[in-house]
């Protein structure tokens, strides 16, 4: 049997977002190692006989090497299995899909990436505002606010423009912080934002609010990640009405 590896994006909760082709090769898994936060919903889609395993990296779990889950994929492969390697949202943003491949090219073993929706486009649709709007924003940049040492990721003075649409994927609790990053880099205090927590999932949770405000703002479950810019005020709800003068005034 010819062995191969096949990383799969999980999107970003919904199991209605998998893509057919996704579905499929999970119908077809001999072993699933899946990130942490993978609904299991959609794990169901595996077969009952399917070796299902968690290989997830989230605070307060037991880790696992990145190391050992390469060697894990490259292992179970030479054993001629078909190895889906389950990721959240897309598996080539912020999915460490890079080291992956490197690990499975060095071992000669077959591979195939199979894109999924990343949690900015969830999120984003979810709350029914757009990254981008002719009117508002022309660039988006994805973020995140952790480099591999576990810092948090610099955000250069003066390097964002009020044009632009800032997601920030794994934001952390210390919005505070990250606030006062944001400003230096150049947004207004009174920049729009969202916050949006298990995004198209029955627990899904969005706050909406002002860079100003956000240190006072709760920390939210993860999977989380934090939308600032001019669009972010296209979000209205109950609590969060949208103004009446937006739209005519943007």
């Amino acid at each position: 049997m010819k062995a191969k590896v096949y990383l799969v994006g999980a999107g970003p909760g919904d199991p209605e977002l998998l893509t057919m082709k996704a579905c499929r090769i999970l119908g077809e898994a001999q072993v699933v190692l899946h990130d942490d936060l993978v609904n299991p919903e959609i794990l169901q889609l595996a077969p009952v006989s399917a070796r299902i395993q968690n290989v997830g990296k989230r605070c307060g779990h037991p880790r696992i090497a990145q190391e050992e889950i390469n060697s894990l994929m490259v292992t179970l492969a030479n054993q001629g299995l078909t190895v889906v390697r389950l990721k959240g949202g897309d598996p080539l943003l912020y999915g460490r899909a890079g080291e992956e491949m490197e690990a499975l090219r060095g071992a000669g073993i077959e591979f195939e990436v199979v894109p999924g929706v990343t949690a900015a486009f969830g999120a984003a649709a979810a709350a029914r505002i757009p990254l981008t709007d002719r009117r508002l924003a022309s660039k988006v940049m994805f973020l995140t606010n952790h480099l591999r040492s576990e810092e948090n990721a610099p955000l250069e003075p003066n390097s964002i423009s009020q044009d632009t649409t800032v997601v920030i994927y794994m934001p952390g609790s210390e919005y505070g912080d990250l606030a006062a990053k944001l400003c230096a880099a150049g947004f207004d205090a009174h920049t729009c934002c969202l916050i949006v927590s298990a995004a198209t999932t029955e627990r899904q949770q969005i706050h909406a609010g002002t860079l100003e405000k956000l240190a006072s703002t709760p920390g939210l479950p993860a999977p989380a990640l934090l939308i600032v810019g001019g669009v972010a005020a296209y979000y209205s709800s109950a609590e969060n009405p949208l103004p009446k003068t937006f739209l005519a005034s943007s």
